[in-house]
């Protein structure tokens, strides 16, 4: 990014859309060789353990997605700046995310129809400048749009310090507090639930 313009400027330029076959090829730019870390390509709450280490090696998470987004299923949003996608959160009816049922500390609270972000990623060029905070921001516009009405998530409260961004692949709780999100689940003390309703906003 340019060192002439402001993150105000920055931030107000960023556009938001859900991956599709036609945008493919950026997501893959924007994940890289790696996958984004380790090869999970944002499988990693789609999948059993053993499948998802299995689908590290051979690009099988890598295909497990795009057959994903090639069946036109729903699997996240992008951040998109200049044409470029320098962010993206994994975004699905909680159902798809298998591994959070598994879970001890996120299982359904209710029988809403609830649409889950599991997972947040920044291109490391454009960390700590805001973009989390619009991206929150986007996917709930996106969701209003679509007549989702319960956004859900499950950040991180950093108990030590700053944590390696590998370690808040959630998002960080402060981020989504900004973004207008309420703790709804405190099962977890440093994983809280939470969620932002759109039908609310509509009301207002």
């Amino acid at each position: 990014m340019s060192n002439s313009i402001t993150d105000t400027e920055f931030l107000s330029q960023l556009t938001f859309e859900p991956l599709t076959n036609s945008n493919w090829s950026k997501f893959l730019q924007l994940f890289g060789e790696k996958g984004a870390c380790g090869n999970c390509w944002c499988m990693y709450y789609r999948l059993t353990k053993a499948d998802w280490t299995e689908g590290k090696a051979n690009d099988g998470n890598k295909d497990a997605m795009h057959a994903l987004v090639r069946e036109k299923r729903p699997a996240g949003v992008l951040g998109m700046y200049e044409g470029q996608a320098i962010a993206w959160a994994a975004f699905a009816p909680r159902e798809d995310f298998s591994k959070l049922d598994r879970s001890r500390v996120h299982k359904r609270i209710d029988k809403k129809a609830v649409w889950s972000i599991p997972c947040l990623f920044i291109n490391k060029d454009f960390r700590k400048l805001g973009v989390s905070v619009e991206l929150l921001k986007g996917v709930v516009k996106y969701a209003g749009e679509m007549g989702i009405g319960v956004v859900e998530a499950y950040p991180t409260i950093p108990t030590k310090g700053v944590l390696p961004d590998s370690f808040v692949w959630t998002g960080l709780y402060q981020s989504y507090l900004k973004a207008g999100f309420e703790v709804v689940d405190r099962t977890s003390r440093n994983r809280p639930m939470v969620r932002y309703n759109t039908r609310a906003t509509w009301s207002m």
